[in-house]
């Protein structure tokens, strides 16, 4: 909780000092900080008793104590102080796609908008459009926005309600009267946003688990509370809700409450043309109890095989399954590398031998270090002169570690005519380029299409980097043709990139489905800034196994060896 606090603060301060227009280096340094904090896996108010504050990366003599304040006092007079010097309201108003300082800035001192429903209301009313600067289209622009963060509220991603069903589930699991527990639900399917969590219980006795959960330190209130099933709320205000079965019945019941409802209504479906039942209590001839206690008996009985929760989506599952012709579905362990790492060459946290050992530590046979190129002046991109600094001290890494492949890579911005930062010259000496769009995200969908697909036809060119510019509440995809970039990434021999990261989680699984049916492969990565990024990597592995990947259709599945070849290919 306290890590999640003091990088509110600090993110908060460097938006402050955004609307103030102050030093950008100071600015980053508190969103920096701000993104440290917030991916420890550590709690931060122990690193501070132990004068550990500053191994976090970018934390210095200042922020240390800063943050020592926080944890201490529960605030910041520094922030305090720095918020009251702006107009309420203004970081509110930054929060919505597309409205940065200036504009926040003007908005309030012409409209005096204070808020995110005044800002509304004021785009509604077309007032917007006749400010100095402003659009029609920026007002469109800022409805859509708006309609973002109202829907990223009703849902959270993937990454937080897994961390938040796994502090529920840790705390119960010490009760010696659970037997078996699992969350349900669109998280056991691996959504890529929930709306709120399922956890299901066998227990003999629920009424002890009733009443260790409802007080459980992470609930600020009860929603409901029953013999079977109770609701509460997090601190967070994520709602969680629990059900308790008995252990016959654990299976149904986690078949039943894992859903979803379309899939579970044909499996229904199915059992009854059989002269079977199924519910949330088994599975019943007439009734006789016939199975329950683990789905899998469940499917063995209507002559099914398994069906793996991410896939019970009825997009054809049960007919696969009918016919034994379920896909092999990728696992974490099939990962034999991550190929889009940063490094403090650019906007990483850490150096690259740090780095290296991290991905050692994951057992992982290869990485590739891809920072930013030139262009992407914000996050200190890499000029010729230093990318080749750069591959030098790769190549030194390479002969100092062993049993792990390092490759010199570069994450390289595709121009908006769809040329490459860097010219061919200096891409051939890369052991690995990926590609990707960093700006002009509102040309037209015919525009972006023609730019992806012409960076692909680059020979060095080996992975298209989060390809649909997606980020979950926070901008919408861009307009592209993506059977169109499917299609060449096929023709091409280019790689798709499933970012791991959980802002992204891009390529989706419906467009991993069809890269598949067209033949086209798969790179998953995470694009680590930090070292606890690489965690991430599981993400990645959902999107493609609802996406039905196997081993086959990910590249970096491949051992050292057949990897390189891989690469090569396209040259």
């Amino acid at each position: 909780m306290k890590n999640k606090a003091v990088a509110e603060i600090f993110r908060q301060i460097g938006e402050i000092l955004e609307i103030q227009g102050e030093n950008p280096f100071r600015i980053r340094a508190y969103l920096r900080a701000a993104q440290s904090i917030e991916s420890l896996n550590r709690d931060i108010a122990k690193l501070a008793a132990e004068e550990k504050l500053k191994e976090i990366p970018g934390i210095g003599k200042d922020l240390a104590e800063k943050i020592k304040e926080i944890v201490n006092t529960g605030k910041l007079k520094f922030y305090e102080q720095l918020r009251d010097s702006v107009p309420e309201g203004l970081t509110l108003l930054m929060s919505v796609p597309g409205i940065g300082p200036k504009s926040a800035k003007l908005l309030y001192e012409h409209l005096k908008i204070r808020n995110i429903n005044d800002l509304e209301q004021q785009a509604l009313a077309h007032q917007i459009r006749i400010l100095p600067g402003f659009k029609e289209k920026t007002e469109e622009n800022i409805l859509r926005g708006i309609a973002l963060i109202k829907k990223a509220k009703e849902r959270m991603p993937l990454a937080v309600a897994l961390a938040t069903a796994e502090e529920f589930t840790d705390s119960l699991k010490k009760i010696k009267q659970v037997e078996q527990i699992e969350p349900a639900g669109s998280l056991r399917r691996r959504k890529e946003t929930v709306r709120d969590i399922d956890i299901l219980v066998s227990s003999r006795q629920p009424k002890k688990i009733m009443d260790t959960f409802t007080k459980l330190v992470q609930v600020k209130e009860i929603l409901a509370q029953g013999p079977t099933k109770s609701s509460v709320l997090t601190k967070e205000g994520i709602q969680v809700d629990l059900r308790v079965v008995q252990p016959k019945s654990f299976g149904a019941a986690l078949l039943y409450f894992t859903g979803c409802k379309e899939h579970n209504i044909k499996l229904r479906q199915m059992a009854a043309k059989k002269g079977v039942k199924i519910n949330e209590y088994g599975l019943f001839k007439k009734n006789k109890w016939l199975a329950g206690k683990k789905e899998q008996d469940i499917y063995k009985l209507l002559k099914l095989n398994p069906i793996a929760p991410e896939l019970r989506e009825d997009q054809g599952e049960l007919e696969a399954a009918l016919k034994a012709q379920l896909p092999e579905l990728l696992e974490l362990t099939d990962i034999k590398g991550d190929l889009h790492l940063h490094s403090q060459w650019s906007d990483g946290a850490h150096s690259l031998g740090e780095l290296v050992r991290a991905a050692k530590v994951k057992g992982y046979q290869y990485i590739a270090i891809t920072d930013h190129s030139q262009s992407v002046r914000i996050a200190h991109g890499l000029s010729p002169e230093r990318l080749k600094r750069q591959i030098a001290a790769i190549a030194k890494l390479n002969k100092k570690f062993k049993g792990i492949k390092i490759l010199a890579g570069s994450e390289v911005d595709i121009k908006s005519d769809g040329s490459l930062d860097f010219p061919d010259r200096i891409l051939k000496q890369l052991d690995l380029v990926i590609a990707a769009v960093h700006s002009g995200f509102k040309q037209s969908q015919e525009q972006l299409t023609q730019r992806i697909t012409r960076a692909m036809e680059n020979k060095y060119v080996n992975i298209i980097a989060h390809p649909s510019g997606r980020l979950l509440g926070q901008r919408e995809p861009y307009a592209l043709d993506m059977e169109a970039v499917l299609k060449q990434a096929k023709k091409t021999g280019t790689w798709m990139e499933i970012s791991a990261f959980p802002d992204r989680l891009d390529l989706i699984d419906i467009n991993c489905r069809r890269a598949k049916e067209l033949g086209a492969q798969m790179a998953i990565s995470t694009d680590s800034h930090l070292l606890s990024h690489l965690d991430y990597m599981y993400l990645g592995v959902s999107v493609a196994r609802r996406g039905w990947l196997e081993k086959k259709d990910v590249a970096n599945t491949l051992p050292l060896e057949k990897f390189l070849q891989a690469v090569k290919k396209k040259r």
